[in-house]
C-alpha cells in the first residue's frame, strides 16, 4: 500500500502545483466543448431509460453540471 500512498501524494503535490493551470484548462473554450458533447450524451442516454416526465430534470441536472465546465 506504500506504492499507492505514494502516488496520491504525487498526485496532490501536482495538484497543489498547478492548479491556477487546471483552473484554467476547465474553464476553457476546449473544456467546453469536450463537456457539451460528453454531457450531451450521457443526458441522452439517461432519457432513455427513464420516464419521459423526468426529461426536464435531466436537463436541469446537466446544466447544472455544465456550468462547472467551460466558458458558459
Amino acid at each position: 500500500m506504500a506504492g499507492f500512498d505514494d502516488l496520491a501524494k504525487q498526485a496532490g503535490d501536482f495538484i497543489e502545483q498547478n492548479k491556477d493551470k487546471i483552473q484554467d484548462a476547465l474553464k476553457s473554450e476546449q473544456a467546453e466543448d469536450i463537456s457539451d458533447k460528453l454531457l450531451d450524451g450521457i443526458g441522452e442516454a439517461v432519457k432513455k431509460v427513464v420516464p419521459d416526465e423526468h426529461d426536464a430534470k435531466v436537463d436541469d441536472v446537466k446544466g447544472n453540471i455544465d456550468k462547472s465546465f467551460g466558458t458558459e
